[in-house]
């Protein structure tokens, strides 16, 4: 790719030099008048093609006191006036990096505005070469940036692709994730490609935001989708990370559901669904509508419960599984009793059955159904007290049998389903009651169960504390943020730790949170922790804790919570 961006270049360069020297034979005056025209432009004096310029102008016969009067007198020192103002402002007492920066940004916002592209791809025309200004601008973060911000908005521009092209060989792939670009170009976008799938496996704190990112990278094609999930399917094979890979590709996927895109007949190429052609048919007619159909559903239950099942993996689609849970799951859902079972079956066979594929000797597959049974027990018992709208006070004979039945992790998933479907309502907290309703009750029985839902969990309670409840008492409102904020502490203590934390910080900085909010939040935090404190906890929590707004009004003297937490989170940074 490289060498066809040279070539391209240096072959207009020469055509270029060719058809000058014929216009220089044929018209020298034309030459002339053209070049003194330039000459006479601004600062022209100051253009990267003025070497170029000058040699026309001396072959077509051009004196060298008019070109000198003529750049001469059009010299306006714009450059030397902005060098000579930063250095007035440095002289003032404003920082240098202030300076840079104000003189960065302005020249950013100019060449916004100013950009064209067509010029800009002249470039390759007049050096027949990478400029050594280029080389050295890709050096700069700041610069770099304005590549893909122009890289974004003239995504045909020559100039543009090619310092794309530079800065992936730089070693910058890492910067252009989200560079549709990139995606032109299969070099620069398997680089890309590689650093995210890197960063991904190898930073869990950052997991969500690499995730998204490299999803809409990969997802601005139908070729560059095809071509990583490719790749990140080979992947997913390997017996180290594999099942890591296995997740990306699930949630590549569902971006690309979110986005509308048509994925279907992609991901059952993938899943080598072929040598089982009845079965997928019927998932591929209910993933393209997104929709289960009963016909559909007992195809693939008589495939599933034969003798000789397809393999687990097509119906453990995240698309398939998520719609079997919003049927069971969901509130005034009505599934017809002679297929209620089938629909039950076949979640209950995607989340518990264990399949252990031949291996050296093996004639065929091996089926763990021991928990298969059980699982369809409970997620009969629980569809039928979330299929019928019960309030807080009739839950709470149905308690216990959520409690045992909320230990598969299925039925876990379908109670959130119905949790959050319920206490979504708009009239939910306007005719509840409980200081804490019951439903949420439940979710921290979830939480103390299953840490792989804490994500889910905390969504749904940040969906609700941001949620307007403005039929409700400012004091009401209140004391139900309060309430969700003891959810989001009964998560902090069992291990979702960073995210509730950074939560909350978020909040405190875009300043949209009363402050009595955070104040409680700080205080149930600090009686509910101990030292040991990771140095990334103290880094999120203890601004909040320093904070005098905060906290000023809870401390008293070295014996309270706060200015011991303060204390011993200082000596053990002095201590790192």
């Amino acid at each position: 790719m490289n060498e066809e961006y040279e070539d391209d270049g240096w072959m207009r360069n020469n055509t270029g030099e060719k058809e000058s020297a014929d216009e220089i034979m044929e018209n020298p005056q034309e030459v002339l008048s053209e070049c003194l025209e330039k000459f006479s432009t601004p600062d022209y004096i100051m253009e990267p093609g003025i070497f170029t310029q000058l040699k026309r102008y001396f072959q077509a016969g051009g004196t060298p006191e008019q070109v000198i009067n003529r750049l001469s007198q059009n010299y306006t020192a714009v450059a030397q006036m902005a060098n000579l103002l930063a250095e007035w402002l440095i002289m003032a007492g404003v920082k240098v990096t202030d300076v840079q920066a104000m003189v960065e940004n302005h020249l950013k916002d100019m060449i916004l505005k100013t950009f064209d592209p067509k010029k800009a791809d002249t470039i390759f025309t007049e050096e027949g070469e990478t400029p050594d200004w280029l080389t050295q601008m890709i050096r700069h973060h700041t610069w770099r940036s304005l590549i893909y911000r122009l890289a974004e908005e003239y995504p045909d521009c020559l100039m543009l692709n090619f310092t794309i092209k530079l800065i992936s060989d730089a070693g910058y792939q890492s910067e252009i994730t989200s560079i549709s670009t990139a995606a032109q170009q299969i070099e620069v976008f398997s680089r890309v490609l590689k650093t995210s799938i890197a960063k991904y496996l190898t930073n869990a704190d950052e997991r969500q935001k690499t995730i998204q990112e490299l999803a809409k990278m990969v997802c601005h094609s139908q070729h560059t989708y095809v071509y990583s999930q490719v790749m990140i399917h080979l992947l997913a094979l390997e017996a180290k990370g594999g099942s890591n890979m296995k997740r990306l590709a699930e949630e590549v996927a569902k971006y690309a559901l979110d986005q509308g895109l048509n994925i279907t007949p992609i991901t059952m190429a993938l899943n080598n669904s072929s040598p089982h052609p009845a079965a997928s048919q019927a998932l591929t007619s209910m993933l393209s509508r997104n929709n289960l159909n009963p016909a559909d559903i007992n195809v693939l239950y008589r495939h599933y419960s034969s003798s000789e099942p397809p393999p687990i993996d097509l119906i453990r689609n995240p698309q398939f599984l998520n719609l079997l849970v919003d049927s069971l799951f969901k509130t005034g859902v009505k599934l017809n009793p002679e297929h209620k079972s089938k629909y039950i079956y076949l979640l209950a066979y995607a989340a518990s059955v264990c399949e252990t594929q031949p291996k050296n000797g093996q004639q065929k597959k091996t089926l763990n159904k021991d928990e298969l049974k059980t699982t369809i027990g409970a997620i009969e018992k629980v569809h039928a007290i979330c299929n019928v709208n019960k309030g807080s006070s009739e839950l709470i004979v149905d308690l216990c049998t959520l409690y045992q039945c909320i230990k598969y992790p299925v039925v876990a998933v379908g109670v959130i389903r119905w949790v959050e479907n319920t206490v979504t309502e708009p009239s939910y907290f306007k005719l509840c009651t409980d200081s804490c309703p019951v439903h949420l009750v439940i979710l921290d029985e979830v939480a103390t169960l299953h840490t792989s839902l804490h994500d889910q969990i905390l969504q749904l309670i940040i969906k609700l504390f941001e949620s307007k409840q403005d039929e409700l008492e400012i004091l009401v409102q209140l004391e139900l943020r309060k309430m969700l904020l003891d959810r989001m502490v009964n998560l902090l203590a069992r291990g979702c730790v960073v995210p509730v934390v950074k939560y909350i910080k978020q909040c405190c900085a875009k300043d949209d949170t009363d402050i009595s909010l955070i104040r409680y939040f700080v205080t149930e935090v600090l009686d509910t922790i101990t030292h040991p404190y990771s140095k990334e906890f103290v880094e999120l929590f203890l601004p909040m804790v320093e904070n005098e707004e905060i906290t000023g009004t809870m401390r008293d003297g070295d014996n309270d919570v706060v200015s011991e937490f303060i204390v011993r989170t200082r000596m053990t940074r002095g201590a790192i």
